[in-house]
């Protein structure tokens, strides 16, 4: 019952349909009571109508009661919808029974009008008249009959009510979830959007009531994106700005190392000449990650898997070299995707240049692709020493980077490929290459390609 309390508290559309319901039935109950009575009464009223106009026949006919029948024939017939007429005070000198068709014992003393007696054990409504002969005659009916029907009356007088009442429920517990449904539809576009999707929400098909919460919605909405843009506008103009007083450095590095110095002299300017190169990768990642998280428009024509992956390999194939790594593509066919070209190249790139710096010297790095389910599923494995499952939720976040890792980068590679699938509806799966000993890295991104038929088709190198 508490339970229930809460809900009802807690739920506008609850309460709603609780409160016309209980009202619906309240006075359904009072209806229904009330005309139980009136049919009921007028059923009555009727009855002493019947034993109205049967007095008034007589008399008008001058039609005098008979004695009751010995011969068993009124044993057939239904005693209880019978009518009795009699002279009053007229004794039974037969001895038939009331039930088998005798008179009534009725006292001489009966006014004029309605009763209710008891006679033979039963109740009778009896209706007592003087004719203009001056005869006094009663007319009577068993009163367990007519009280059947006058149940029986008032039963079909309410017999509406508790058929239409239920489907009324029915009826207004439906038309209320029907004018919630706005909202619920609502709430689902609201929570179904990506992060980057800061349109504002239709508000012209929502009811008055709800509408100022669509419309301060949408005001968040624009706060939000005005903030989002305003930091990734930061991001970009610090990385701009940084850009050139790093490329200064570089190049008074590179005139510093043409000239004469001591090993240990040469030992820190290698050092510095690292940190220098490390800050310019950190800010060219930032850039990419400010592109990265804002929205782009729709490709105007598909891209080629394969063009994409021949264009990564020819920008990371002398880091590949360098520490002899075996990196290529399996596979000859290709596919089409209808993604920003610039986005599929960033998460190859990134994907790719992650598994060159983590995997160890004389190991392999493999690109392919696959169809499957709708979906073009890019994957990028290679020999390294993977990533434990404890850190994969984390490994996605900006900066971070899995301990006793001693290469040189920023942490922003993964949360680039992260940023651009969340924009471009992809799903990105980790596992280890060899599942046996859990090693190595498999990473696959799933593009849907719904939207164009031409992506599902495979076409020869």
């Amino acid at each position: 019952m508490d339970g229930f309390k809460k809900r009802l508290n807690e739920s506008i559309q609850l309460k709603l349909s609780f409160t016309l319901s209980l009202a619906i039935l309240v006075v359904a109950i009072l209806a229904g009571v009330f005309s139980f009575m009136s049919a009921f009464y007028e059923a009555h009223e009727l009855q002493d109508d019947v034993l109205r106009q049967v007095a008034q026949l007589m008399d008008r006919q001058r039609l005098l009661p008979q004695h009751p029948s010995t011969d068993g024939r009124l044993k057939d017939s239904d005693e209880e919808s019978r009518v009795i007429v009699q002279r009053l005070g007229e004794s039974n000198p037969t001895l038939v029974s009331v039930d088998d068709g005798g008179l009534l014992p009725l006292p001489m003393t009966l006014a004029d009008g309605l009763h209710t007696l008891d006679a033979g054990g039963e109740t009778f409504r009896v209706l007592v008249k003087t004719t203009t002969v001056g005869e006094r005659i009663a007319v009577a009916q068993e009163s367990g009959f007519r009280n059947e029907i006058a149940r029986d009356s008032a039963l079909r007088t309410v017999m509406p009510f508790l058929i239409l009442v239920p489907i009324l429920l029915l009826i207004v517990a439906d038309l209320v979830r029907k004018m919630f449904r706005p909202i619920a539809t609502l709430s689902k576009e609201v929570d179904q959007r990506a992060e980057q999707e800061l349109h504002a929400v239709e508000e012209e098909h929502l009811p008055i009531e709800v509408r100022p919460f669509a419309v301060a919605i949408n005001r968040l909405l624009a706060r939000v994106d005005q903030s989002m843009n305003a930091q990734r506008r930061f991001i970009a103009d610090a990385a701009h700005e940084l850009r050139s007083p790093l490329t200064a450095l570089s190049l008074q590095a590179e005139r510093l190392a043409d000239t004469e110095m001591s090993d240990l002299a040469l030992e820190r300017l290698m050092v510095l000449r690292q940190g220098i190169e490390r800050g310019r990768s950190l800010l060219d990642q930032l850039l990419t990650l400010a592109k990265a998280q804002s929205p782009t428009e729709l490709p105007k024509s598909p891209v080629s898997i394969q063009g994409i992956y021949r264009r990564v390999l020819e920008d990371l194939m002398p880091l590949a070299e360098a520490k002899y790594i075996d990196i290529g593509v399996e596979g000859a066919q290709d596919a089409l995707v209808w993604v920003s070209e610039m986005d599929v190249v960033a998460v190859v790139k990134n994907l790719v240049d992650n598994a060159i710096r983590y995997t160890p010297p004389g190991g392999r790095v493999d690109l392919s692709f696959s169809l499957a389910q709708g979906h073009v599923v890019l994957r990028v494995q290679d020999t390294g020493p993977g990533i434990p499952i404890a850190e994969r939720a984390r490994v996605f976040d900006p900066f971070y980077r899995a301990l006793g890792s001693d290469q040189i980068g920023s942490g922003l590679g993964l949360s680039i490929v992260q940023a651009i699938a969340n924009r471009i509806g992809a799903e990105i799966r980790l596992e280890f290459s060899d599942e046996e000993n859990q090693t190595g890295l498999s990473v696959a991104v799933l593009i849907p390609i719904a939207g164009a038929s031409d992506a599902e088709k495979s076409l020869p190198g």
